[in-house]
């Protein structure tokens, strides 16, 4: 079995991804690339964009990796997940329920329907 990562150490990194990628697009509406951020959109693509494409090259998200987690293939291989499955987790994130509905070993659905779980970066040997 996987040992996944705790609750508190994945809100925190999804909160660090939020704040970066509010940052980036509020600098590009101060520069004048966008004009504004309707309902957050450019936010949320933004956060889709660098969710997906971090955790299919380097393993996680800019968040994840600064509270040293990790996303990786549920069968043990430690593997990396595709850029589809990335792609199709960080939507589900974004939907909010998925990742509240979870089994006892702490992967949510999102988890559950991509193949992949979340663990540390250094798990603790027993």
């Amino acid at each position: 079995m996987i040992e996944t990562a705790s609750w508190a150490r994945r809100v925190l990194a999804l909160v660090i991804d939020w704040l970066a990628c509010t940052l980036v697009v509020q600098l590009a509406i101060a520069v004048g690339i966008v004009e504004n951020n309707p309902f957050a959109l450019y936010t949320m693509a933004l956060f889709i964009l660098e969710s997906a494409v971090f955790t299919t090259l380097v393993g996680g998200s800019f968040g994840k990796l600064a509270t040293r987690l990790r996303v990786v293939r549920a069968d043990g291989s430690g593997q990396p997940i595709d850029l589809l499955r990335s792609v199709i987790r960080v939507v589900l994130v974004c939907l909010v329920i998925p990742p509240l509905v979870f089994r006892p070993d702490g992967r949510g659905l999102h988890d559950m329907v991509t193949g992949s779980a979340t663990v540390p970066l250094n798990p603790a040997k027993a």
